[in-house]
């Protein structure tokens, strides 16, 4: 049974180290960025060190207190506070921020779990070198945060999910003790993958403090394009061409439906959109090649062969790093604008490619007939992660559409389990899909999950209520 973080418990935990590493919880660690969760909390805490970190957990568990671990406080499904049950520890990892280490002759860099995205791509520039996860809040969102969710981001299509990205881990399990885990190498077959498992566990089964991160040869030459496509079909056709022409050399692939270009124009009008005539489809696509390889060749010989494939009707090819930005601020932008316009129903589902048109069109004719709606469903449908987002109609408000809410959801995720998708594409499980890990979650895995949470967690201090039913 775990015990609430009083004053009391507060006190005795503050002697553990000196008094700057504790504060009171603030309203900025309290909430998330949709505003649908609203945490509770005894104590916060601002370690510097892991083995301050371990001190703290060792004394949250001789007191039974829960601990939530807290990184940039970005994730979109709750994961990073508790809205009910006893007070816990709120565990930041803000004063962790060190790159400890570059070997760019290894393409690794390591770098402290409170380190922000951005930080550690600029120093993997400023060593000549790429570091490709890139997130809209990137600006903001922290390296254990990242790999806590195995988040994912516009190149997954090239370079992987956070996992993908990690060589090592150091991390504080749930006993205080501490996985030094730093590793730099890219075989190691020494038992199981202790880092695979805390990666993508959401600080249920301990607390990331540092990471070896994989690094890569920066492209030589990048070329965007902004293509209209005449349907996802199309641009799923459009992508298979893509990769015949220059293979893995895609660093992106983003579907754009019109929809995102009218919340835009609605909310956010400084946004300039390059299309005369707003097409119902478009398709960003980047090129990353090196060597003597011309990108924009590439492309102007793609968007050729795939116009005579009546794949696409129109196109426009970045000629400056100011028009590639311009692109990209489209991309960029559409999630700020639908949570302006705000959605009845948010969804971040991945599905196999050879379906996913099916489902855009069998999800569009299931909700017409719940009633009428706006949808705008985009995103990185290069490795099948859409973000299918159901809006009330012009002049109408979520107030308006009562229960819809519900059975939209439902709908939605009912379908993605009957085509072989995922709920869950990259935002993780948090406390919002816990139901849906439930409801279509394998047991096997389940059960295995629970032997798993059990074994590393037994007092069930980390993050409790996270992935898992508390």
């Amino acid at each position: 049974m775990l015990n609430s973080l009083t004053p009391e418990r507060a006190a005795d935990l503050r002697k553990t180290l000196p008094a700057d590493r504790f504060a009171e919880p603030d309203a900025g660690h309290l909430q998330e960025p949709r505003g649908r969760y609203h945490g509770t909390a005894g104590l916060l805490a601002r370690p510097r060190s892991v083995e301050e970190v371990a001190t703290l957990v060792r004394a949250a568990a001789a007191a039974h207190v829960p601990v939530i671990p807290y990184g940039g406080g970005t994730g979109l499904v709750g994961g990073q506070l508790a809205p009910n049950g006893p007070l816990p520890l709120i565990l930041s990892l803000d004063r962790m921020t060190a790159i400890r280490d570059v070997f760019p002759d290894e393409n690794v860099l390591v770098a402290e779990a409170g380190a922000i995205l951005t930080d550690v791509q600029t120093a993997a520039s400023d060593a000549g070198r790429l570091f490709p996860l890139s997130t809209a809040a990137e600006g903001s969102a922290r390296i254990g945060g990242v790999l806590s969710t195995n988040a994912g981001g516009t190149a997954v299509l090239r370079y992987g999910n956070a996992r993908d990205l990690c060589l090592g881990i150091e991390a504080v399990l749930p006993s205080g003790e501490i996985y030094r885990g730093l590793s730099r190498l890219r075989k190691d077959n020494t038992g199981y993958d202790l880092r695979n498992l805390l990666v993508g566990a959401e600080g249920t089964l301990g607390i990331i403090t540092a990471a070896s991160l994989k690094l890569f040869a920066q492209p030589q030459h990048r070329g965007t394009a902004l293509l209209q496509v005449t349907s996802p079909r199309a641009a799923l056709s459009l992508l298979a061409m893509a990769r015949d022409h220059v293979g893995e050399s895609v660093t992106a692939f983003e579907l754009i439906n019109g929809q995102g270009f009218a919340f835009l124009a609605e909310t956010m009008p400084q946004v300039r959109n390059p299309w005369q005539e707003t097409p119902e489809w478009s398709v960003l696509i980047e090129l990353g090649l090196s060597g003597g390889l011309s990108a924009e060749a590439a492309l102007e010989h793609l968007f050729e062969t795939a116009l005579e494939a009546g794949l696409v009707a129109d196109g426009m090819i970045a000629q400056s790093e100011g028009q590639r930005t311009d692109f990209w601020t489209i991309r960029e932008n559409i999630p700020e604008a639908n949570r302006r316009i705000g959605a009845i129903s948010s969804h971040d589902m991945s599905l196999p490619l050879g379906v996913l048109a099916d489902f855009i069109e069998e999800g569009g004719a299931r909700l017409a007939a719940l009633g009428d709606f706006r949808i705008n469903c985009f995103g990185h449908v290069g490795d099948g992660n859409l973000h299918y987002n159901v809006f009330p109609l012009l002049g109408k408000s979520r107030a308006d559409y009562g229960n819809k809410k519900e059975q939209v959801y439902r709908v939605l995720h009912d379908l993605v389990h009957e085509m072989g998708g995922s709920v869950s594409a990259e935002h993780g499980i948090g406390r919002l899909k816990v139901d849906d890990l439930e409801r279509y979650g394998d047991p096997t895995k389940l059960a295995t999950m629970r032997s798993i949470k059990g074994a590393l967690d037994p007092l069930g201090i980390m993050n409790p209520g996270a992935v898992l039913r508390a």
